[in-house]
This record gives structure tokens, C-alpha cells and sequence, in this order.
């Protein structure tokens, strides 16, 4: 099977357009020639496992994860002029109808909810444009064009370099194949129903933290907590072993050395049914015929029980870069932690230094689906988000002790244009002055120039 036949196959049949003159067929041609399966980075772990057993087991997980979501899905999309290497005002452009209506029925807030998702449990999400006529990537330019989620333990990364080994120093991504379910289950590769193989310009690849042991994909921000999550599950089932089995740890009951086996087994099944179980916690216990009780571990309260779990939750909180004030965990509704100030520090820590770096890397990932005007970039919109008000606040006093500066330097003989570039650019060198001084800088007895008569005006 030559080359073609092969990028054929592995779309399903469909022709085959290259996203961008330099994706040349010699770069496929490196990447294909040994099989689609050896040069393959597929991702790490596995995607369904950290879905059932972090996602939708572990409240820790759940609420991070939410946290997240909660306040990245609340941005929207714009353009950013750039003037002189500097951004500039943000404008909009239909092309942006792709991010705003990523598909029937749904929002912005509904695409970065599913890309949060993808990110933090499996370290990448991948999309893609499709239309009604069946078309996807470049090609999908018919009725119906929207945005179509790549499932990311589906996807996987081709590359390629020109002296055939992927791993060298000129090796990129030159292809990614999407390989539904029906595919993996039976180990075929390009022949199955639904396989794609789309080019680079074709797939938004967001990967928010870069996995050290491959050089293109992603990694989980759970990966580094997987103890904690176990560890956390363990607490979780041992508290809840505690309440079904009497509301106190296991004990002992010793009998006399005469106690025969069936009154033994009689004694055990009347005790259990008498004294285990949530509903007869906290009762009397009756033993008889020289039975005696004796505890073997301490009450909850005497294993620290909540200080231990509390430790755990704040670790999974900080690998997802959420405060634990911010989802309710214990460490982090005590003491200082609850104060004002440091209150408002958290939040700020959460949404400087987690969510618009995400914002930043979500708008590179998509701007290569959308039309980007020249001279302009994709962008994120935060000017109506409630959660980042306070630091609307901020930039209110920010904008007046500008506009105070551009006083100043206006009346201090500086043009009004230089003046307002060097505040905007920080740049003091941008100044340019008008050669004329307030007249508390002239000395006595001297006058400005009278301006030059106007000849259209009247005497």
C-alpha cells in the first residue's frame, strides 16, 4: 500500500488535503513508512480510571475539578490588537461565531468546561471542526459547521522528522489519529469504521501541563496525587466501616475455655444482630456466661481522624492550584485561612496564578480553528466575570492614577500623544515635549510667544 493509500485508510476512505504547504508528504512519509503504531505518544495511564475512580468517586477530585471549571468556563472569547508588541483594544469578528456557538444549543462556557475536563484528567483535550455533510478539519466548511470533541485516550500524537526516528532533535507533530473505540477494541489500525487522521492545523491540542516524559502531550494534574486520591479513599471507607459496624473500631470478646462451638456461633450471631450497625450504636452492652470486651484501637477522635483526611484534601487542592478555602476543605475553613485578607489573597492566587494561565493557553489552542485577523491574536474577555470584581476595583484605581499621570505630564509641557503612549507602554523614553512650559517655570518678567493670527478670522 503506497503513502496516499495509507492517509486514505486512515481517514476512512476520505481524500486527503494538507493542512499547510510546509506539512509536505516527506514529513509524512518518515512517520507512516514504519507502520502508524511505533511512533505513537498515547497518554499516560488510564482515562477511564481516572473518570470512575478520581471523577466520580472522590468528592476531593469532584470539587477541585468543579472549582475549576466554575470560574474557567465564565470567559469569552475576543481579538486583541497588538500596537508596537503591545496588546492593544479587543474587538470581535464573525469568525468568532465558531467559539461562540461551539455547537447546536450550547456557549463558550460549555467548550471550556468539556476542555477543563479533558485537562485534568487526562492532561490533554483535542477538537476539531466537523460539518452536516460529514466533512471535518479544513474540508468542514459546509452547513452546520461546528466544533466536535476528540476523546483524548482515543487520540494519538504522530511524529515525524526527516531522519525517521521520533525522537530526534527535528521531530514535530505531523499528524494526529483519531481512533474510536470499535478500533482499539480489535487492534486494527486505519481500518476501522470512524478513524481519522487530521493534520496539525486541523486539531486544537490543549495541554495545559507538559508531561517531562514525552515532548508533546500533556499531563494530569492528578497524576502526582494518585496516593492521596487512594489514600483519601481508604479514609473514606474506613469511616464508613466505622458506623456500620457499631460506631467503634473492631474489638475483642474472649469466652471461657469451656464455651463450646455452638454456643459460640449462637453468641456471635445474637450479638451481631444486637449491637452492630448504625441503629444500635451508642447502646448498652449485655454480655453473659463470663464473656469480656476488650477494645483493640482508639475512638475516631483519639486517631485524629479529620486532621489526617483534612491533610490529604489539601494536597489534591494544591496540585489542582484551587485554595482549600475555595471547595470547603477543612484546612482551609480554620483559623487565619477565613480572615479577609487572606480570604481575598486565595482567590486572587486562584485566579492569577491558575485561571488565566488556563485562559492563556485555552485561546492559543483555539486560535488555530478561527480566521485571526493580522496584526491581532485570540483572546480572553474577563471583564464580566463576578468572581474577578475585586480585581475590577483594582484596575479602577490603576486607570486613575494613570489618568492622574497624563495630567501631569500634559501640563508639564509633554504632547498629549507621547504622553498617553509612554503611561500605556510603561516607557518613559516615548515622551516628547512640546518646548513650552507652564508659566510658574518662566522667569519674571518674560511671556510666552502670542500665537500667530489666524487670517480667516474677523479683527
Amino acid at each position: 500500500m503506497g503513502l496516499l493509500e495509507k492517509i486514505r485508510a486512515a481517514r476512512g476512505g476520505k481524500s486527503f488535503e494538507p493542512a499547510a504547504p510546509f506539512w509536505d508528504l516527506d514529513a509524512f512519509r518518515h512517520s507512516l513508512t514504519g507502520g502508524l503504531m511505533s511512533d505513537r505518544e498515547q497518554i499516560a495511564h488510564s482515562f477511564e480510571g481516572y473518570v470512575e475512580a478520581g471523577y466520580k468517586r472522590n468528592g476531593p477530585v469532584f470539587a477541585c475539578i468543579l472549582a475549576r471549571q466554575s470560574v474557567f468556563s465564565e470567559a469569552r472569547f475576543q481579538f486583541q490588537q497588538m500596537r508596537s508588541g503591545r496588546p492593544a483594544e479587543l474587538f470581535g469578528t464573525p469568525d468568532l461565531s465558531l467559539l461562540e456557538t461551539p455547537w447546536p444549543g450550547s456557549t463558550t462556557g460549555e467548550l471550556l468546561v468539556r476542555m477543563e475536563q479533558d485537562a485534568s484528567l487526562a492532561g490533554n483535550s483535542y477538537w476539531t471542526t466537523a460539518d452536516d455533510a460529514g466533512r471535518f478539519g479544513r474540508s468542514a466548511t459546509g452547513p452546520g459547521r461546528r466544533l466536535a470533541r476528540l476523546r483524548p485516550d482515543w487520540v494519538s500524537l504522530i511524529t515525524g522528522s526527516h531522519s525517521g526516528n521520533p525522537y530526534a532533535l527535528d521531530a514535530r507533530v505531523v499528524g494526529y489519529l483519531y481512533s474510536p473505540r470499535s478500533t482499539l477494541a480489535t487492534g486494527g489500525v486505519g481500518t476501522g469504521d470512524g478513524e481519522v487522521l487530521l493534520l496539525p492545523g486541523e486539531v486544537a491540542h490543549y495541554a495545559p501541563i507538559p508531561d517531562p516524559a514525552a515532548r508533546f502531550r500533556g499531563m494530569s494534574w492528578l497524576t502526582p496525587v494518585l496516593r492521596e486520591i487512594s489514600a483519601d479513599g481508604a479514609a473514606t471507607a474506613h469511616r464508613d466501616s466505622f458506623f456500620r459496624n457499631g460506631a467503634r473500631p473492631s474489638m475483642v470478646v474472649k469466652f471461657d475455655r469451656e464455651t463450646n462451638a455452638e454456643r459460640f456461633d449462637q453468641f456471635v450471631s445474637r450479638f451481631k444482630a444486637s449491637h452492630q450497625g448504625v441503629e444500635n450504636a451508642f447502646g448498652t452492652l449485655f454480655l453473659g456466661g463470663g464473656a469480656d470486651v476488650v477494645p483493640l484501637t482508639h475512638d475516631m477522635r483519639q486517631l485524629e481522624f479529620t486532621q489526617t483526611q483534612g491533610k490529604g484534601e489539601a494536597r489534591i487542592a494544591s496540585a489542582a492550584g484551587v485554595p482549600p478555602s475555595w471547595v470547603g476543605f477543612s484546612e482551609g475553613m480554620q483559623g487565619s485561612a477565613l480572615n479577609a485578607g487572606n480570604f481575598t489573597a486565595a482567590r486572587r492566587r486562584f485566579a492569577d496564578g491558575t485561571i488565566r494561565t488556563l485562559w492563556r493557553q485555552a485561546a492559543g489552542a483555539l486560535a488555530v480553528l478561527v480566521n485571526v485577523p493580522a496584526g491581532a491574536r485570540l483572546w480572553f474577555d474577563a471583564r464580566d466575570i463576578a468572581f474577578l470584581r475585586e480585581d475590577r476595583k483594582d484596575a479602577a484605581e490603576i486607570a486613575g492614577r494613570q489618568a492622574s499621570m497624563i495630567r501631569t505630564l500634559t501640563d508639564a509641557g509633554y504632547t498629549p500623544a507621547s504622553v498617553t503612549a509612554a503611561v500605556m507602554a510603561e516607557d518613559w523614553t516615548l515622551l516628547q515635549h512640546t518646548g513650552l512650559f507652564s508659566v510658574q517655570l518662566q522667569p519674571p518678567g518674560t511671556s510666552q510667544p502670542a500665537p500667530a493670527p489666524n487670517p480667516e478670522e474677523g479683527e
